[in-house]
């Protein structure tokens, strides 16, 4: 099996909320895409509920875009302690931070309805949880975000 870069961070270390460079892959062509660790919560120590990481999906995938070019996906992670995001290029860190707080505030102020949520433009339409995206977007701007060096594992 491939190595899997997450496999390879130790995640007793990391301290969350953060955002954190996860690697940068190099296509055929020569472009380079970023991918980056969006920790909302401490990992194995909470957990997003899926009504609400899904709405964080929903909000975030739009908001980050408002806030930084060429991001290409916005994914929960499956242990739903925050996102992945893969952006086209290697912005700057910090500029990827100040993306991500900007993206937070706004999710933390959204007050419209969910976008994206109808039968025919999600999968799983019938399970969101507006309030609780809200509420861990506002938890995670309260704490203060940083931005993470990658911490391997020793083995």
């Amino acid at each position: 099996m491939a190595n899997v870069e997450s496999f390879d961070l130790d995640h007793t270390k990391v301290q969350a909320p953060y955002i954190r460079l996860a690697g940068v892959k190099t296509t055929p062509r020569g472009d380079s895409i970023s991918k980056y660790d969006l920790r909302l919560l401490q990992p194995n120590q909470a957990e997003i509920d899926p009504a609400a990481l899904h709405t964080l999906e929903h909000l975030l995938a739009g908001y980050l875009r408002d806030h930084l070019s060429d991001v290409v996906d916005v994914s929960p992670m499956g242990c739903r302690t925050g996102m992945y995001m893969a952006v086209i290029g290697e912005p700057d860190e910090q500029g990827v931070l100040k993306a991500f707080e900007a993206a937070l505030r706004d999710t933390a102020a959204h007050d419209r309805p969910i976008p994206g949520v109808s039968e025919l433009e999600c999968g799983n339409y019938r399970n969101h949880d507006l309030q609780g995206a809200r509420q861990h977007a506002a938890d995670a701007l309260a704490q203060g975000l940083k931005v993470q060096e990658t911490i391997l594992l020793q083995r």
